[in-house]
């Protein structure tokens, strides 16, 4: 199966053997070799130090097209005709109990670099040019079997990289794979200890864990191991709160189901349609979009529980959430929205829309409208199968309406029928507040009666501007 590898990497093997070191592939590219999967990933392991494997790059890349920003930690990188390279010197690291920061030696054998690794299954490596397997932790055995197990008790590896833990949780979601009990245990008992991490790479494993195969095996376990206390909190904190509109499980079910769901709704990968799987902003707002429930409840006469307002405290806790977790504003900006937005279409289902309503809902969606169709039809989880027909029929209907709107009128990118400089040049106004004010009237009836046409817009601008002046 390694027979395949470009010829640049065993004529860079020869030339490492040459001078007297080893080099081996490590890591994922061998795990996913051994699972039938590609790797973009090119990562070597070699007994060179830095200098030494910078001078063999240099004279393998024929034009010194290497970077060194690794270098602190023994990592060097390289190109040659297109096959990409990085090559870290054999090393143990661990950390400091009150750090986040990795402390770095380089090591002197490759069993003992494998044994820092996070898992067996990623603890096997290929000599290069030879192309023997080297798996000293079993993790061949522990492949074929789904298992993930630590190389070194997990006790001191998840001390060691608490990161770890959050892969551990990532590779089930990814992979399918499944915790080994003690693995498992000390992830349970360690937990607290992820809080020691950047949010930046925990948020890196959330996000590679999200857009994996099963993302709600790997949130339930961060639930069940006490990971999500200290990462996700607001998740665990759902499983306490029943929905009002789904009586036959609690909130944290019902997300996860609406997750599922809105997954299945994704568009295949590589067709180009929209929501195109795995789509990281759908999949955190179906995880999301109840968040507010457990701040919003209240219990009103009769037992009945209510949680008002959820959908605008969730949009806010999102936010929150993400900018805790470092993610980008574009990315936290849409889940929020769509979270803020999910509860909109219920409205519809008990009565049918102005054509004015449904300009504003596509208006207020804006590039997100086909995330909302999604997630609006992810969030019916009802048993009872004549609503979940009768919801159905009726987003049916509205995306009819929406089409039929679209149609007739440029109802995605909805705008006054007069602009800015027509409005100064009518009014004969500078620009200002006034200009504004005239802008929004202009639009608010461009929503409610559709396209007005240049000379019926100048005769509302008018008589609007009338009335203000004399009021």
């Amino acid at each position: 199966m390694f027979q395949s590898l470009p010829e640049e990497i065993h004529d860079l093997g020869r030339r490492f053997a040459a001078a007297g070191f080893d080099l081996a592939l490590v890591g994922g590219p061998v795990r996913d070799a051994v699972l039938g999967r590609s790797s973009a990933d090119l990562d070597f392991t070699t007994s060179a130090r830095p200098d030494d494997t910078e001078a063999i790059l240099r004279e393998w890349t024929h034009d010194g097209a290497i970077w060194d920003m690794g270098r602190e930690f023994g990592t060097l990188g390289g190109i040659r005709d297109g096959v990409k390279v990085e090559i870290t010197t054999y090393r143990t690291e661990s950390y400091d109990p009150a750090s986040r920061k990795p402390q770095v030696a380089f090591g002197d054998t490759l069993a003992g670099d494998l044994s820092r690794r996070d898992f067996t299954v990623n603890a096997m490596a290929v000599r290069i040019p030879s192309l023997e397997l080297v798996d000293p932790f079993n993790g061949l055995a522990d492949l074929s079997r789904t298992i993930l197990r630590t190389p070194v008790g997990p006790e001191q590896s998840f001390t060691d990289d608490p990161l770890r833990m959050m892969r551990a949780v990532r590779f089930v979601s990814q992979l399918g794979f499944r915790l080994e009990d003690s693995t498992a245990d000390a992830i349970e008992a360690f937990a607290e200890r992820i809080t020691i991490v950047s949010a930046e790479r925990v948020r890196e494993e959330l996000v590679k864990l999200m857009l994996g195969a099963d993302p709600r095996g790997g949130l339930e376990l961060m639930v069940e191991l006490g990971l999500a206390a200290h990462v996700l909190p607001e998740l665990p904190a759902m499983s306490l709160e029943i929905d009002e509109h789904h009586h036959h499980k609690d909130v944290y079910q019902h997300s996860l189901t609406v997750l599922d769901q809105a997954i299945d709704l994704e568009s295949a990968p590589g067709s180009g349609g929209p929501c195109e799987a795995p789509d990281l902003v759908l999949r955190l707002s179906a995880l999301f979009h109840d968040i507010g429930k457990p701040a919003t409840r209240r219990y009103e006469e009769g037992g009945v529980v209510t949680f008002r307002f959820h959908e605008t405290v969730g949009a806010k806790m999102t936010s929150k959430r993400m900018k805790a977790l470092t993610f980008d504003k574009d990315t936290t900006k849409k889940v929020a929205r769509l979270v803020e937005m999910h509860l909109r279409f219920h409205g519809y289902a008990d009565a049918p829309w102005t054509d004015s309503a449904v300009r504003r809902y596509v208006a207020d969606a804006g590039d997100l409208l086909q995330h909302l169709h999604r997630l609006t039809r992810a969030d019916v989880t009802t048993r009872n199968r004549r609503k979940a027909r009768h919801l159905a029929r009726a987003y049916d209907e509205l995306e009819a309406r929406i089409d039929h709107l679209a149609e007739q009128e440029e109802i995605g990118r909805i705008r006054p029928d007069l602009d800015g400089n027509q409005i100064m040049e009518i009014l004969q106004v500078a620009p200002g507040r006034e200009v504004g004010d005239a802008y929004k009237h202009l639009l608010e009836l461009r929503m409610e009666h559709g396209p007005l046409g240049e000379e019926r817009a100048t005769a509302e601008l008018r008589s609007w501007w009338e009335a203000r002046s004399q009021g």
